[in-house]
């Protein structure tokens, strides 16, 4: 997901939208109609803290704090905005793909018993990585459609982009402010000039 997003200082019209921020305090986000709870954010945030205390994370770089709370909202968001690209396009993750997926990457990585180790330096919680994978899909599906239509492979990365900020102009992303401000032209979520009480994460 990463590979989507671009480090930017705030503008003036991102602290704008950030001093507009979400209207509803128990959301996270949203996108158009869709809702990203703060609910949905913090169990991400905990799974992601308790699952470390399970395996080996000395040779992990690992976000922590504020970061941390930033990038598990970025994957909801990510998630979402993806999924209603792919939508607009007309495609379309199974369970039956999702699953098949699944089971490669236990395979990729060594098996069940080496997932919990990859899934933590990923920074991905186990409940979410079902999301995580249908998010995956949904981005290859949407490259295959670009470059079936002609686009030049070296191309498609920025294409992604583009396609993404579209999704998230077109749908009015909000980001309530105690995560950040999000900036519609990069579609990132980044630190506000003063971060405002955060949600908590575990020390």
């Amino acid at each position: 997901m990463k590979k989507f997003t671009a480090v930017t200082i705030a503008s003036v019209a991102a602290i704008a939208l950030f001093l507009t921020g979400c209207s509803t305090a128990s959301m996270a986000a949203t996108i158009g109609s869709t809702k990203i709870t703060q609910a949905t954010v913090q169990n991400s945030i905990d799974t992601v803290m308790a699952e470390r205390t399970g395996v080996d994370t000395t040779q992990m770089q690992l976000e922590t704090g504020e970061e941390l709370n930033r990038s598990q909202l970025r994957f909801h968001l990510f998630a979402g905005l993806l999924k209603t690209a792919a939508t607009d396009l007309k495609l379309t993750v199974s369970k039956a793909e999702i699953d098949t997926r699944r089971e490669v990457i236990i395979e990729q990585v060594g098996g069940v018993a080496s997932l919990p180790q990859a899934l933590v330096g990923a920074g991905i919680a186990s409940t979410d990585f079902d999301t995580y994978l249908e998010a995956v899909l949904n981005s290859e599906k949407i490259q295959k459609s670009l470059v079936d239509k002609g686009t030049p492979e070296a191309e498609v990365p920025t294409k992604m982009q583009e396609i993404v900020v579209a999704a998230g102009k077109k749908n009015k992303v909000t980001v309530n402010p105690r995560y950040g401000v999000w900036n519609p032209d990069t579609a990132e979520v980044t630190a506000a000039v003063s971060d405002a009480v955060s949600p908590s994460t575990a020390k």
